[in-house]
């Protein structure tokens, strides 16, 4: 590879990242804004007097709804067609999914621009990581942890951006508004930047193997759905939970999640490297998780959201899914790509199903739901665990046999 060409498609994987920083806000910046955008959907009010904010919850679980829609495709469609044309496809998805979201005036338009957005999310998926590992062959997993990396930082620096537009009286739909401009510009960059050639004589041949789904690789895959569940309650809830404690500024929790999720992408990258196994990260994560929303249920302070927020950060959301399918991988040596999709699938059924739960007991729980929700996170946390435990014990077992 010519030394220009390297240089170019460095700057295809900068051009790819920043839409992964622009996906960290739009996963992200409607939990951010519940009583604005029930407001402008014309929800109503509880018994208690406050807004009715449930909607903008079911309108959250829509984007793993959209996931869950398009992910069945979307990675042949790339794999076919191009890495480029399933970027775009996203990037025109996206900048739909802001602008709609933005002006919808009911909850209905809504629930489809938030499905539009879970489509954008599949396609960037399958766009910009296998693109990024192409580019930079000899640390592919490094590359892979830097589209969570992306999104860290832009969902740690949410809440200034959210403090800014507020000082400035600008309308909540500002940050939409940026968002969905700054992916269109950096869309037209990625339409015209060099993508590089995939080698599929490196190994991956179409031989056709059956792929067979036992118990211990159907655990593994559903961790997709327990992990995923764990940080999109927390990333999704958390604002109602501090305010139910007291706290003046609950937006200051999703910063303290960003920075928690970014340190432990960095740390865990470490451990790896120095030999902890991916299947133990998959125990302890998860049981750091599950005494931390416990804590979070017995002590009712405004702290404790701000710790709560750093360690489900980075136990909760700092590369457990991810790890998810590099271990369901193993399972499925020659389909690698169907592995990912399950595992993917697993979590965008989390998304869709356990989000909507969430939006049912925010409108039935009153100002008791968020310590509820916390409830429910904990139990599905917990199941995560058992399901590595499950697969840790299986494979032990079939290493010692061997």
């Amino acid at each position: 590879m010519k030394e220009t060409n390297k240089k170019q498609l460095v700057i295809t994987s900068i051009a790819l990242y920043f839409t992964y920083f622009i996906h960290g806000i739009g996963a992200s910046i409607m939990g951010q804004y519940k009583p604005e955008l029930a407001a402008a959907w014309g929800a109503g009010t509880l018994s208690d007097g406050t807004l009715d904010v449930s909607m903008v919850v079911l309108v959250i679980a829509a984007l793993g709804l959209g996931r869950l829609i398009s992910l069945p495709f979307s990675g042949p469609l790339s794999d076919k067609f191009g890495r480029r044309l399933s970027g775009i496809i996203g990037i025109v998805c996206y900048v739909a999914y802001f602008m709609g979201i933005a002006f919808s005036p009911s909850m209905k338009i809504a629930y489809a621009f938030a499905i539009l957005g879970g489509v954008a999310n599949s396609f960037l998926d399958t766009c910009v990581s296998p693109t990024c590992m192409e580019i930079y062959t000899n640390n592919p997993s490094v590359a892979n942890l830097f589209t969570k990396f992306s999104m860290c930082v832009s969902q740690f620096l949410l809440k200034f951006f959210i403090g800014f537009v507020a000082a400035q009286h600008m309308s909540f739909r500002t940050i939409f508004i940026v968002a969905g401009a700054a992916i269109l510009i950096d869309g037209i960059l990625i339409l015209f930047l060099p993508f590089p050639d995939r080698n599929t004589a490196s190994g991956e041949k179409k031989e056709k193997t059956k792929i067979k789904i036992t118990p211990v690789s159907l655990a593994a895959i559903l961790i997709g759905f327990t992990s995923s569940s764990t940080f999109m309650l927390w990333l999704n809830c958390n604002q109602e939970l501090g305010r139910a404690y007291g706290m003046a500024d609950p937006s200051s929790i999703q910063s303290y999640y960003a920075l928690g999720t970014a340190v432990a992408i960095l740390s865990t990258a470490f451990f790896i490297r120095k030999g902890l196994k991916e299947i133990n990260v998959l125990i302890i994560y998860p049981l750091i998780s599950t005494i931390m929303l416990a804590l979070c249920y017995l002590i009712q302070a405004p702290v404790i959201c701000l710790i709560g927020g750093f360690v489900i950060g980075f136990a909760g959301a700092g590369g457990v899914l991810q790890l998810a399918v590099s271990t369901t991988a193993e399972f499925f040596p020659d389909n690698k790509g169907t592995a990912t999709s399950m595992v993917m699938i697993a979590s965008s059924i989390a998304n869709y199903t356990i989000i909507s739960l969430a939006g049912y007991i925010t409108k039935v729980g009153g100002s008791g739901a968020p310590r509820m929700i916390l409830l429910l996170n904990m139990g599905v946390t917990f199941v995560g665990i058992l399901l590595a435990l499950f697969v840790k014990i299986k494979r032990d077992k079939t290493t010692v046999s061997a």
